[in-house]
């Protein structure tokens, strides 16, 4: 039965018969076959079938809804088992904010450390598919903001502070400013993040609030991009100050500190809301938690 959840769930997911079957491990027909004897356990039919995947019925949602949940505890299970056995073992799927990444490694590698046989995924994603994502178990962990958007049932853990940068190329107009002030920025062509990425709604929050209309000519999901147009002298960029610090240890562009008033908004690791935690989840927050510390 939790294998056929499990294919279940997948297919819900992908969307795609064959999509689902491939991340199973499985043939389609085999998938196929599964869902129907679920369909035939349970007594109603989950999917709308055509030609192709057409969707779930009112039933497979429901469904859906409590297959996510008995599908989370018999991992846990799995994992309680599997360390009583073997010590800590297994991998970890951990959804990280693009503007995170240059921290994840102070947690993941003490982790690894520690504890040899786990290895971890880092996904980069935004704010929303990392919530997403935990809940329809796509993730074990996330790295995000915590002090921004509504969290839902998680727990959560903060890491750090983040404050913010203006990344521009050297020898141009704000590059040898000690500080610059929010208002500062009114007339620089800026590159920023895209509008789903919840970094660039922060950072239209406070350019707002000095009275700084946003009107990026650039836009892009992904931070090497933003760099790329930086360093040819034409844009200037905003970036929180421990990937800005990353990208101005090459000497390509220098991160000048925004001042007046200097934001400040809360990072941390969130994860499904199980008491206790899946062992793997319980040594990822104490890897978490010294990370935090030392942040002190």
């Amino acid at each position: 039965m939790i294998d056929k959840l499990e294919m279940f769930i997948a297919l819900a997911r992908a969307g795609h018969f064959g999509r689902a079957a491939e991340a199973c491990g499985v043939t389609q027909p085999s998938l196929s076959a599964a869902i129907k004897q679920l369909e035939e356990q349970l007594g109603v039919q989950l999917v709308f079938r055509g030609a192709r995947y057409q969707g779930l019925t009112p039933e497979g949602q429901r469904v859906l809804d409590r297959a996510q949940g008995i599908v989370a505890e018999v991992r846990v299970l799995r994992d309680e088992m599997r360390s009583v056995r073997k010590g800590l073992a297994g991998k970890l799927r951990i959804g990280v904010i693009p503007t995170a990444l240059p921290m994840v490694a102070q947690v993941t590698t003490p982790l690894i450390r520690r504890h040899p046989a786990v290895s971890v995924t880092i996904l980069s994603r935004t704010s929303a598919e990392i919530l997403t994502g935990i809940e329809r178990l796509e993730l074990d962990a996330g790295i995000t903001y915590l002090d921004n958007e509504p969290l839902g049932r998680v727990l959560s853990l903060p890491l750090y502070a983040e404050f913010y940068r203006l990344i521009c190329a050297p020898g141009t107009a704000m590059a040898d400013r000690a500080q610059v002030r929010w208002a500062d920025l009114a007339g620089l062509p800026l590159c920023l993040l895209t509008g789903d990425m919840q970094n660039r709604r922060i950072v239209n929050q406070h350019l707002a609030e000095a009275g700084v209309r946003t009107a990026p000519g650039i836009e892009s999901n992904s931070t090497i991009a933003l760099l790329a147009h930086v360093v040819t002298g034409q844009w200037v960029s905003v970036l929180p100050k421990a990937l800005a610090d990353l990208f101005a240890q090459s000497g390509a562009v220098r991160a000048v500190p925004i001042v007046e008033p200097e934001a400040e908004h809360l990072v941390g690791l969130i994860a499904a809301r199980r008491d206790p935690p899946t062992p793997l989840i319980e040594a990822l927050l104490e890897a978490a938690r010294r990370m935090a510390e030392d942040q002190v």
